[in-house]
């Protein structure tokens, strides 16, 4: 009981050290989640399906970038790596997002195309994580999503060698302007190595935060002919 006391009420001596004010914060930082029921008999058959639903809902209530997810992969020595990209597309196929195939992640998944991807939408008190593996889309699809992108945005895909060591600021945007001066009033064409991923997924996790702590945790898996739902204890 007096471990238990001094965690939470630490003297007055323990907080003058540095750094003692904000882990004492940190510790008692804490919502009360509120969420609706997800049940197993109320989620639709289909994983996408769900995951549409629950999309449309956010587009909704998440005024900026709800299509925000974090894509976590790992090296050929298993040591993972997480990154926030967004979400530009999504069917039966899988979830799709854009990149530089030379990046820390492209690497990674060139190697060991397992991914994880989690969305997280912190006002309507829900999450999803999706486990796949990632492939390229086509370059057709690449190079049409590429066209629709803002000229700016063209600029910078061919401007910035992505997760490479570079001296300062200054020398991409010296590479930029550059750039910006030979495609003025030109077509500016996708980078070879730039183009997109999707993540087929083999598993689904919605998560719904409920009084508590005893939040749903609604699982898909899929065998050889269908998807199958469980439920997850929190």
């Amino acid at each position: 009981m007096l471990r238990y006391f001094k965690r939470w009420f630490p003297a007055k001596d323990e907080l003058t050290k540095p750094g003692a004010a904000s882990k004492q914060a940190i510790e008692m930082l804490r919502r009360e989640y509120t969420g609706p029921a997800l049940l197993e008999e109320n989620v639709l058959k289909n994983p996408t399906d769900q995951f549409r639903l629950w999309f449309d809902e956010a587009m909704k209530v998440i005024k900026d970038d709800p299509n925000a997810m974090i894509v976590s992969t790992a090296d050929e020595h298993g040591r993972p790596s997480s990154r926030t990209v967004l979400l530009k597309g999504f069917d039966e196929n899988g979830f799709v997002f854009y990149t530089n195939y030379g990046s820390r992640k492209g690497k990674h998944i060139e190697k060991n195309p397992n991914v994880s991807i989690i969305f997280y939408w912190p006002e309507l008190m829900r999450q999803v994580h999706i486990e796949g593996n990632a492939v390229k889309t086509s370059a057709e699809q690449s190079d049409a999503y590429f066209a629709v992108r803002p000229e700016a945005s063209k600029i910078a895909a061919w401007a910035t060698a992505q997760s490479t060591m570079v001296d300062s600021r200054e020398v991409f945007e010296q590479k930029r302007n550059e750039l910006e001066k030979n495609y003025k009033g030109k077509e500016i064409p996708r980078p070879p190595y730039w183009g997109g991923y999707i993540v087929v997924p083999c598993r689904f996790e919605f998560w719904q935060g409920r009084l508590n702590r005893l939040h749903d945790r609604i699982c898909y898996t899929h065998d050889s002919k269908q998807w199958n739902t469980q439920r997850l204890s929190p």
